[in-house]
């Protein structure tokens, strides 16, 4: 970022988190997101997909406990999670961040990860890449 905003690169693919604030002041000028869709923060910045069909490509956080964790344990972190979320405040700050909230039961985040590891590994297999 600070390269970026220093002129010593040209492009950067910075979370919405780490440019929001520089996005909403003119420091930056955003070309378009990687989300699927648009965000509804910045209403008029196009999504890459709009130009290039089928991209996409973004970073998500949540919390994971061990394999064996019992389950009346994830169910009562991913319930009282779910209660954090559904605060207006909290909401609205991380809206403002640049963040999108995706509350739900630990399965439908369980499916995500299983989902982006099996998207991401079918492009690493068509794209070659190789460990090394």
């Amino acid at each position: 970022m600070t390269d970026l905003i220093g002129g010593q690169v040209q492009l950067f693919f910075p979370g919405l988190a780490t440019s929001m604030d520089y996005i909403r002041t003119g420091t930056l000028r955003a070309l378009a997101l990687s989300l699927a869709t648009r965000f509804e923060a910045l209403p008029d910045l196009p999504t890459i997909g709009e130009f290039v069909p089928g991209y996409e490509s973004s970073g998500w956080y949540g919390l994971a406990a061990p394999k064996n964790t019992p389950m009346e344990i994830v169910s009562r972190v991913n319930r009282e999670i779910n209660a954090g979320l559904a605060d207006p405040g909290l909401k609205a700050r991380l809206a403002d961040l640049g963040g999108m909230l995706l509350p739900g039961p630990a399965a439908d985040f369980g499916k995500l990860i299983t989902d982006e590891t099996e998207k991401w590994a079918q492009v690493i297999r068509s794209a070659g890449i190789k460990a090394s």
